[in-house]
């Protein structure tokens, strides 16, 4: 298997799921605008979309993955079907409680998220009867991701980067076309994520049921396996949400600011989510299952050159990535957001905002790459621990930064967090002896120094010299312009690297 095409797959997948998702959040918008529907639903898929990301998207993976590839190397493929056949069933145990108990204390839930419903007695009920049908979609979002995670390790990376996008299709055809089939209309957008969820999960059966796992379930409390599983899922989970308190707080230290503080790092973040979301979740989708392997069976010097594989690739692709999302930050914002309300002032802060996640953009990819390297050898205590101490120091520099910086500090101190985070793992790594830098770096650095300067002072010409206008003109105008300076710093920035001996099957990596 060759690992930079499998690599080239998932990333566009997860593209064309995250062009859907833009597409979706705009018809969602123009059908329902923003009201007390729209309030009650948002409000009553948070919870569900919320334990998505803690435990479907990051922790079960983290803890399940590592254990597999163990079964796989060291078992018998009978003993690896059984020990999915039991992992299966305490996992549909456990989630069909968690969603009945969500179903039944809907109101609770409700208010506990979101008081201020309460005093409008329509809006909390409104609400409850949403979450009560978007529930579900975390049984059915967390067999997904446990089918995925099976794939994976079996190297079909193309069918679970593919499925989310069936969430947003569905979403999209219950906006344009059901809509007036349900009273109240937005209880439409419920029934979308659970129809959503509904195939996710069935999409990827049949590519299951080719790998022979598709068995049912048996559920034992007392396989020693299982129960390794469920011991790793704990601080997978208590890493996992550091990032979400993270947000969280740098939510609460916004709200203490001016107006529009919020919004405009919401929409900062919404544009770095791009590269994190395709970059970065493509690297760790494939190296997690990969690295496991060589972690099972004990192959050092592979399970290093790997790692060092996906530094050189995660440092090629998202250095730019983050010069061209601060050179072009204005062009940016004003081209996907600067309509209507949007004024030039909020423009301009929301640029000042991504321009200082933009210092950060590395550290969060390089964090994709490194912490696997430890969950692959079923150590998640380490990288937990580095993310709560991670956690008190971004919120210290929080402290230090929001007087003189106000949102921008608050930005930056994210930033900075993710380069403190990966430089800690990197560190923990090489002193392990389990990362051994491969020869070369120092000529692949400068090199590629050398063309990200050549592609940031190019776009940064350009802006001063071409007429190109971004405030008094139409959206299909700044969406041309943009794209030819997107267009300008990719072609300056690979003919350097060409130019100074780079070339693709310098970054083949082939996987039996």
């Amino acid at each position: 298997m060759n690992l930079l095409g499998a690599l080239a797959k998932v990333g566009s997948l997860t593209m064309v799921s995250r062009i859907l998702g833009f597409v979706r959040d705009t018809i969602i918008a123009r059908a329902f605008g923003a009201g007390m529907a729209t309030d009650a639903f948002f409000v009553a898929f948070k919870l569900p979309n919320l334990l998505r990301r803690v435990f479907a998207e990051g922790a079960f993976a983290q803890a399940f993955v590592p254990i597999l590839a163990e079964y796989k190397e060291t078992r018998s493929p009978e003993a690896t079907q059984a020990f999915v056949r039991h992992v299966a069933g305490m996992l549909s145990f456990v989630l069909v409680i968690v969603t009945a108990l969500g179903i039944l204390a809907a109101p609770w839930v409700i208010y506990v998220s979101a008081p201020g419903f309460a005093k409008d007695a329509d809006e909390f009920q409104l609400s409850i009867d949403l979450l009560r049908v978007t529930f579900p979609y975390i049984l059915l979002i967390s067999l997904s991701s446990f089918v995925g995670s099976i794939l994976n390790s079996y190297h079909k990376f193309g069918i679970p980067a593919f499925t989310p996008t069936f969430l947003n299709i569905s979403f999209i055809v219950f906006s344009l076309f059901f809509i007036p089939y349900f009273d109240p209309p937005v209880m439409a957008l419920a029934w979308a994520v659970f129809v959503g969820g509904v195939l996710q999960l069935v999409f990827q059966l049949p590519w299951l049921a080719k790998l022979g796992f598709l068995k049912m379930p048996k559920l034992s409390f007392k396989d020693a396996a299982v129960n390794r599983v469920m011991k790793q899922m704990g601080p997978a989970i208590l890493g996992v949400s550091v990032a979400q308190i993270s947000l969280v707080i740098n939510t609460i230290f916004a709200s203490f600011l001016q107006s529009g503080s919020v919004s405009w790092m919401y929409y900062a973040d919404r544009l770095m989510e791009l590269p994190t979301g395709v970059l970065g979740v493509a690297l760790g989708t494939i190296l997690l299952p990969t690295l496991s392997k060589h972690a099972a069976s004990q192959d050092t010097e592979q399970f290093s050159g790997l790692l060092d594989w996906g530094l050189r690739l995660c440092m090629l692709l998202t250095l730019p990535a983050a010069v061209g999302l601060a050179v072009l930050s204005f062009p940016l914002v004003t081209t996907l957001f600067m309509y209507r309300e949007f004024t030039l002032h909020d423009a301009q802060m929301t640029q000042y905002a991504l321009i200082a996640y933009s210092f950060g953009l590395i550290g969060l990819i390089m964090i994709k790459v490194l912490a696997p390297g430890f969950y692959a050898r079923q150590n998640i205590k380490t990288p937990v621990k580095v993310a709560i101490f991670t956690l008190i120091c971004t919120q210290l520099m929080n402290l230090a930064f929001i007087s003189p910086l106000k949102h921008v500090g608050l930005s930056l101190a994210i930033g900075l967090g993710a380069c403190l985070n990966a430089g800690l793992l990197f560190f923990l790594l090489r002193k392990h002896g389990i990362y051994r830098p491969g020869k070369g770096w120092a000529a692949f650095l400068v090199k590629m120094v050398i063309s990200l300067v050549v592609m940031g002072g190019g776009l940064w010409l350009a802006q001063s010299y071409l007429p190109f206008e971004w405030v008094h003109v139409g959206g299909f105008k700044k969406a041309g312009q943009l794209c030819i300076l997107i267009a300008l710093g990719g072609g300056l920035y690979f003919v350097s690297l060409a130019a100074l001996g780079f070339r693709p099957h310098h970054f083949r990596r082939v996987e039996k």
